[in-house]
């Protein structure tokens, strides 16, 4: 006979372990993760992958030191106990996890693999599991592409290189997106020769092109070689000397190789189909924009829904779901705004459309750009790549989007997000006094410079915004 409980969340990471004790305020759960507590942000993307990012940019910086006055020897990277101080953080923060759902009133926790045998029927070990709600948050894992030799040929994923704790002689990582990029550049910092496969044309190719050439330049200044417009095919060889080889005969030999071409739904081994739940020929689940499946009380959070897959994304799923469910209080998807970033150098962020999806969608565009060099605070500490761009609306001032490459850029971006959310133009922006001197001048600047890009078609009887505050910090 099943056991019987009002809820149950299929997956622990940062969407459903919150999910999961909310819904205990309402009933009974069974809350279910085959692995460990946190999912991938905590135990294999987020939290240690930034972590280790922290000591490379450690080690770079004692390099620069010179730069700044400062005489200091060769710095000498410890990778194991670089690894050994991000498995510490990872574990004090996942051991509290543990704590909170053990002391949970109304909460069963199931740490085993479960798959569905009947409608509502979920088998976890010897035990079944029945429910009126199911929420699904299972995450996604590291698609393996179909290159030839992989079956006896050694690799790394995202998740293996994490535990590497000797620095590889030559890594070549396939894939030129934000997972290989930062770990590019963590490992070549570290001390690797580094070479990036990257079968699209640029460097984090969803970013804006401007983003993308100031990524490609700060990796020119570190030294990895890019390879842009290449498609691995084949790996031959043995470990410390693998053979990377690429569609147009290109071929690179590697001491170390680590895949990094994207990510797929961990939906393949739940037994969806006795759920009723279809999936889309990529793996993931369809929802609507309060995240319920075609199937009545069955839900689908995170990254199986496809859309943007962050963690910030999935903690607002959660939200979302929680507050509809079980609060009566309907919440949506739709229109939210959603920034990202990727933790390179220099640091990019993003939010809204990029120009060329603007002027697509019809927009009539305007645009605003600060390079990092002519902010004030930039240049006295030291770190000058990049730059601030706004796409605007020519006929409301509503910004369409900002794109970030440079200092703290992850942190910069909430101005506009906040900006976004509330309705403020970039006029709004340009106009708030920003202390000084700071990066969020840069913001500032940008916004005060926003106007029609020369040679773009001005409608009959439009005059472009005023240029204005981007020249009066470069100035400085």
């Amino acid at each position: 006979m099943a056991q019987r409980y009002d809820t149950l969340v299929v997956g622990g990471g940062m969407a459903g372990l919150p999910l999961a004790l909310r819904a205990a305020r309402h009933g009974d759960v069974a809350f279910v993760e085959r692995e460990t507590l946190g999912g991938t942000c905590l135990n294999r993307g987020c939290i240690p992958t930034k972590t280790m990012i922290a000591s490379a940019a450690v080690a770079h910086q004692v390099r620069r030191a010179g730069e700044f006055g400062v005489r200091v020897g060769t710095p000498e990277v410890d990778l194991g106990a670089v690894v050994d101080r991000k498995d510490q953080i990872v574990e004090s923060i996942r051991s509290g996890a543990y704590r909170t759902v053990e002391g949970a009133d109304n909460v069963t926790f199931y740490q085993a693999q479960g798959e569905f045998v009947g409608p509502r029927r979920l088998r976890v070990g010897d035990t079944e599991l029945e429910a009126d709600r199911i929420f699904l948050v299972v995450g996604t894992r590291t698609a393996i592409p179909p290159i030839d030799g992989l079956q006896t040929v050694p690799y790394l994923t995202s998740r293996t290189m994490l535990d590497v704790r000797e620095i590889p002689d030559h890594l070549v990582v396939i894939g030129g997106g934000y997972v290989g990029c930062e770990f590019a550049q963590m490992f070549r910092r570290f001390g690797s020769r580094v070479t990036v496969v990257q079968r699209a044309a640029r460097l984090l190719s969803a970013e804006d092109p401007e983003i993308s050439a100031a990524v490609a330049t700060g990796f020119g200044a570190d030294g990895i070689d890019v390879l842009l417009g290449r498609e691995c095919v084949a790996v031959a060889g043995d470990a410390g000397e693998i053979r990377v080889i690429c569609a147009d005969g290109t071929e690179v030999l590697a001491s170390h190789t680590l895949l990094a071409a994207g990510r797929m739904p961990n939906t393949d081994q739940l037994g969806l189909e006795h759920l009723g739940v279809e999936l889309g020929a990529d793996g993931f689940v369809a929802v609507d924009d309060g995240l319920q499946t075609a199937v009545e009380n069955v839900w689908a959070l995170g990254d199986i829904r496809g859309g943007p897959m962050f963690t910030h994304t999935a903690r607002d799923d959660a939200d979302v779901v929680y507050r509809t469910v079980f609060r009566g209080q309907p919440r949506s998807t739709a229109g939210r705004v959603v920034a990202h970033a990727v933790f390179v150098d220099p640091e990019v962020a993003a939010v809204g459309l990029t120009e060329q999806a603007a002027r697509q969608q019809g927009h009539d565009v305007v645009i605003g750009r600060q390079d990092f060099a002519g902010v004030v605070k930039a240049r006295a500490i030291g770190d000058t790549q990049g730059l601030i761009k706004f796409v605007a609306d020519a006929g409301t001032d509503c910004i369409l989007g900002c794109h970030i490459a440079g200092s703290d850029a992850a942190n910069l971006i909430h101005e506009v997000v906040i900006a976004m959310v509330i309705g403020a133009t970039y006029r709004d922006l340009a106009q708030a006094i920003h202390v000084h001197p700071t990066l969020a001048e840069g913001v500032n600047a940008a916004a005060g410079g926003v106007h029609r890009e020369t040679g773009a078609e001005v409608p009959a009887g439009a005059q472009p915004p005023t240029a204005r505050g981007a020249r009066a910090v470069a100035d400085l």
